[in-house]
């Protein structure tokens, strides 16, 4: 089976915790601390692979995890990294966040691999906490928290034009005789269920065309499957209506370009101005009954909008090659700039903020006291005028932000009691 979405959840690595430990060495008598740092977590990483041309790899499987980076170790030695996942992916797959819907990457063009989570930072070993003022810090940085995030995986192909029209039309025989592709044809409607690629080769010059599934009313707004079949078409240059000129099922071919139309504005407005082309099929079914024949009836609606009308016979090949040299032409007018879906969504922005190291410990001479410790505290300290209301309202914000009263609270501080930083005491009030 054609599987052209799939819905994910990627997890990047954590970081490496920063490790505490002392060096203590016979003849050393400054060791002082050494705890080395925490490795980098691994990243997700999307990749093009050429082989691919389906999401198929991706209907039974739902998580995927990059390593996270190991704790520091003794005597300054670095943690080991995380390995990298790397996803592998069909060109023209659109990464969006599940959320939103918005673009996360866009796996076309030269876009052939994309980090899109990265790997937590490792934190640091207590090795860089040591100051003339705390000589023993007993403690180090935690490393970065892992990103988790559930992504829409759409596969939007990649052609020059684009063959819409009604099931049961003609397209897919059309395909068949302007390429090499082998699409399965049968006299039902929605035989085609799966998008069709084939490479036209004409006099002047080649393109690649798609046959996109037979649309009906509504599928602007998911009736059927619009939505599924729709998203096909958005990077197409060029779109061929194929209509049933001879209304062998009782169709009206200008009722039905109009209905296709009208769902390619309904659906993106951007695609329906783009350039078309008619391609009348069925001619060889119709016969002359001295009524206004459906191809007059065709060119008096659409040609003065600039829509060319071809008669042709899928069967038969007659008027297909002076179709296929209008199309060329018209791509050569039309940018050669493929459409790429620029990113909307930055996983970056949502990353945590780095962990602030510190330690909280109760007082084991007073039981109502608790000692507060960190690098940054003390610098904080160190800068801010407590005096005034304001920097008084920066600090406790300070200390909010860095999860230093909520670890405060687990260590079962209770109100009245006191807070002690670096020669600071500060009584404890929700």
């Amino acid at each position: 089976m054609f599987a052209d979405r799939a819905r994910i959840i990627i997890r990047s690595g954590k970081g490496g915790d920063g490790h505490v430990s002392f060096r203590r060495e016979l003849y050393v008598p400054n060791g002082g601390p050494d705890g080395g740092d925490g490795g980098r977590g691994g990243d997700v990483i999307f990749e093009i692979d050429e082989g691919q041309n389906t999401l198929g790899d991706y209907r039974h499987r739902r998580k995927y995890k990059a390593e996270d980076g190991q704790e520091g170790g003794k005597k300054r030695c670095h943690g080991a990294d995380g390995k990298d996942v790397v996803l592998k992916v069909p060109e023209g797959t659109v990464i969006m966040d599940a959320e939103s819907g918005k673009v996360i990457a866009d796996m076309s063009g030269e876009n052939r691999r994309q980090v899109v989570l990265k790997g937590g930072r490792g934190g640091k070993g207590n090795q860089h906490y040591a100051t003339a003022t705390m000589q023993v810090p007993k403690y180090a940085q935690p490393g970065q928290p892992a990103q988790e995030l559930e992504v829409l995986l759409e596969l939007k192909v990649i052609a020059d034009v684009g063959l819409v029209g009604f099931p049961n039309v003609g397209k897919s025989t059309f395909l068949s005789r302007v390429t090499n592709a082998q699409p399965k044809i049968a006299n039902y409607h929605f035989t085609t269920l799966s998008p069709n690629l084939g490479v036209v080769d004409t006099d002047n010059g080649g393109f690649v065309i798609a046959d996109i599934p037979g649309l009906i009313e509504g599928a602007s707004e998911g009736v059927g499957l619009g939505h599924e079949f729709l998203r096909h078409i958005e990077r197409t240059r060029v779109i061929i209506h194929i209509v049933d000129a001879a209304s062998v099922e009782g169709r009206d071919p200008v009722e039905d370009i109009h209905k296709i139309n009208k769902e390619l504005e309904a659906y993106n407005p951007e695609i329906a101005a783009r350039p078309q082309v008619i391609a009348a099929n069925k001619i060889d079914c119709i016969f002359d009954d001295g009524e206004e024949s459906p191809i007059d009836q065709l060119k008096a609606e659409f040609e003065p909008q600039g829509i060319s009308v071809y008669p042709i016979s899928a069967v038969t090949g007659q008027g297909v090659r002076e179709l296929l040299f209008h199309v060329k032409e018209l791509l050569d007018k039309s940018p050669m700039k493929p459409v790429v879906f620029e990113q909307e969504f930055f996983p970056e922005d949502v990353l945590v903020n780095e962990n602030l190291p510190f330690t909280v410990e109760r007082s084991e001479e007073d039981p109502e006291v608790f000692l507060v410790e960190g690098p940054k505290i003390e610098k904080m300290l160190g800068y801010t005028n407590l005096d005034s209301e304001k920097g008084f309202a920066f600090f406790q914000k300070f200390l909010k932000e860095g999860g230093i009263l909520e670890e405060l609270e687990k260590a079962g501080i209770q109100e009245g009691d006191t807070v002690r930083m670096y020669g600071f005491d500060f009584d404890y009030y929700k």
